[in-house]
């Protein structure tokens, strides 16, 4: 839609000078703040990715968690070149050298990585239950309800996806305002967070209720900080979200908070996992490697489970 404003401006018959900068100056706004907002959130992402790389151990790069995060930061590295590139064409004026396709991918890059990133902090329940030990039964008790609604969500963005390709195409409609695709895809995402945080905190203090005579130790305080955090953020940027998508006046400011939920959503996880990571580095530095080194369970975890 801004790439048919701006057309239009420019092919317009207006020949005040001072009128045609204020107007183009108007319309390039939005691309000019998304511009910004993705520079620096995506300059902070790649050197949390450096940091990652730099404490991360043998050990811990076989590690599927591991992957997962390095492959979610790929992809949001690349939505980043890609918005980069297509909002940095729109301010220097250059729209006639954009295509159909950039836009799309780059909407598709936007709006699936939070699931791939809630999809990595669904295996802390392993800490708890692991697969090794645990019933079929009671696995599909815990991962049904969470399976299911990420694969509903990826239902309704493919829909999003179809809907905003089409309005490109035809230049017809608004993608964006009051669209209910992604409305439902933001509650639905606010429902997957909360079981799987709230599962997994309140199962924690279950297991770690027998440490409150000595107090609870420092690491699982951690642990519980650090769940906490990545349920909170986005948590109020999806309830802003779902606000500005539905109200014309703060509609401009969706596309920007999109993007940063994005980016909270994928740098909650890696936060998460150079934590992990930092703790295993120092160990390697003061213990020799074992194969429990580290492990997903923390150690007062480990022994109730086993007892």
């Amino acid at each position: 839609m801004r790439l048919l404003q701006i057309t239009s401006l420019i092919m317009s018959s207006t020949t005040d000078p001072e009128t045609i900068i204020n107007d183009y100056v108007e319309l390039i706004r939005p691309a000019f703040v998304t511009l910004v907002t993705n520079t620096a959130f995506s300059s902070s992402l790649f050197t949390l990715l450096v940091v990652l790389l730099a404490l991360s151990t043998k050990e811990s790069r076989r590690r599927v968690v591991f992957r997962l995060n390095v492959l979610a930061i790929c992809i949001v590295l690349t939505m980043a070149v890609l918005v980069g590139f297509g909002d940095g064409k729109i301010v220097l004026n250059e729209v006639d050298q954009l295509w159909t396709a950039l836009y799309i991918a780059s909407m598709a890059l936007t709006v699936f990585p939070p699931v791939l990133s809630d999809s990595i902090l669904l295996t802390r329940l392993s800490a708890l239950y692991p697969l090794s030990s645990t019933s079929l039964v009671t696995l599909l008790k815990i991962f049904t309800f969470p399976f299911c609604i990420k694969c509903a969500r990826i239902v309704v963005l493919t829909l999003y996806l179809k809907d905003y390709s089409s309005a490109l195409t035809t230049g017809v409609g608004n993608p964006w305002y009051r669209n209910r695709n992604l409305i439902t895809e933001w509650a639905m995402q606010i429902a997957d967070n909360t079981y799987s945080v709230g599962f997994f905190l309140y199962n924690l203090r279950l297991r770690t209720s027998s440490t409150k005579r000595g107090g609870v130790p420092a690491r699982i305080r951690q642990i519980f900080y650090i769940s906490t955090a990545n349920f909170v953020f986005p948590l109020l940027f999806n309830i802003v979200l779902i606000i500005c998508n539905t109200n014309v006046q703060a509609f401009n400011s969706a596309g920007v908070l999109l993007l940063i939920n994005n980016y909270v959503t994928v740098m909650g996880v890696l936060c998460a996992t150079v934590w992990f990571s930092r703790s295993e580095w120092v160990r390697t530095r003061d213990e020799p490697l074992s194969d429990n080194l580290l492990s997903p369970e923390p150690s007062c975890i480990r022994k109730v489970h086993d007892a």
